[in-house]
């Protein structure tokens, strides 16, 4: 059923913080079914097209111009189904070729919120189906007489304060390859590249290689027209190879330079979202980092310090550190798989109705 322009009545909205990024979450039975009148619709709700998205939820910004749409799964051994849209800040477009791992980290909670999940007595388990990706994650968090508790003493970087901390485990969908080139490494643009997919498929380059030390502010690297306008046309050149076509249009495969740790971590990161570079890092950015520090011959590899834990991987960003947990494995053919765990947190911000604008 297409369900209405809602001008008037407005729509059941949750604004949520998920790990470093902000969104709004939406039940899919309250959004139009057809994929152009729902893009049409969450443009107008976040204030898209608009360098300041004054007419929206949007915050000015990728990290704050996200929505989750969720809805009870299908799938055996599923709880719900988790929808991500990476809206554009001054472009009309809605891009849903990749996810969101750190949007991911208030599905669960959301999912309780809405009664899709019931809470249960000291933590919660629900089960989560990328439908981006195939992916499958599992995610724990704190609740208690049927609610569930956004209070706690978990801090990651990039946000301040803390707060109760939701424990994610990500399986690939089956079939998916981590190298998705079945290379280490390989030719882009006259730069050696990995190409790696542990939950977001991202492209690997060597910081130097590009005249970026490692720690410049995200401001620092945005300023620089040609250093964008390079990573860009090297992200033209890997989608195709990444099995992801022309994505011209998406906000996948990210790239990301790498350099040697500066602050006692493994590596050292700077993300293009691809436009705008990354305030931190997001969680299956750094998985899909993490999982190349630990597979020989990649870029990472050859940049990284030597892990502190056999599982631990400690990426660093701009805001901080982030500790992926990623377990790497190398089956009989050669084939090389990750599986992560990663601890984020996450906070319900608001609880109402939105009200898109009347037109674009």
């Amino acid at each position: 059923m297409t369900v209405a322009d809602p001008i008037d009545a407005g729509i059941p909205c949750m604004l949520m913080r998920g790990g470093t990024s902000k969104g709004a979450y939406f039940l899919a039975s309250d959004v139009p079914i057809d994929p152009a009148e729902r893009d049409d619709l969450l443009l107008r709700i976040m204030g898209s097209p608009d360098p300041t998205q004054i007419d929206g939820l949007g915050g000015a910004h990728p990290l704050t111009s996200k929505v989750a749409i969720v809805s009870t799964s299908t799938a055996d051994g599923v709880d719900v189904d988790y929808l991500f849209l990476q809206i554009a800040v001054d472009r009309p477009v809605v891009a849903d070729a990749q996810t969101c791992g750190n949007l991911l980290a208030g599905v669960g909670p959301f999912a309780v919120e809405r009664a899709l999940v019931a809470a249960g007595e000291g933590s919660t388990t629900v089960r989560i189906r990328l439908l981006n990706t195939g992916d499958i994650a599992t995610a724990v968090f704190p609740s208690a007489a049927g609610r569930v508790e956004y209070d706690g003493g978990t801090r990651i970087d990039g946000v301040p304060g803390t707060a109760a901390g939701v424990e994610i485990e990500l399986a690939a969908a089956p079939g998916k390859r981590l190298l998705p080139t079945g290379s280490p490494a390989d030719a882009l643009g006259g730069h050696r590249a990995t190409l790696i997919d542990a939950g977001m498929p991202v492209v690997l380059l060597d910081a130097a290689e590009l005249g970026v030390a490692g720690d410049e502010s995200p401001a620092e690297l945005e300023a620089r027209s040609d250093l964008a306008a390079e990573v860009e046309e090297l992200r033209l050149r890997a989608g195709p190879l990444m099995g992801l076509g022309d994505v011209a249009a998406q906000t996948v495969p990210k790239m990301i330079l790498l350099s040697p740790p500066r602050s006692g971590g493994a590596i050292g990161t700077r993300a293009f979202i691809p436009a705008r570079v990354h305030t931190s890092i997001g969680a299956l950015m750094a998985a899909s980092v993490a999982a190349a520090v630990r597979i020989p011959h990649t870029v990472a590899h050859g940049l990284a310090a030597a892990p502190s834990d056999a599982d631990v991987t400690d990426v660093e960003h701009p805001g901080g550190t982030l500790p992926a947990r990623v377990r790497v494995t190398r089956d009989a053919d050669g084939a090389w798989h990750a599986a992560s765990l990663s601890l984020r947190t996450a906070r319900k911000i608001f609880d109402g109705r939105v009200f898109p604008r009347p037109r674009l």
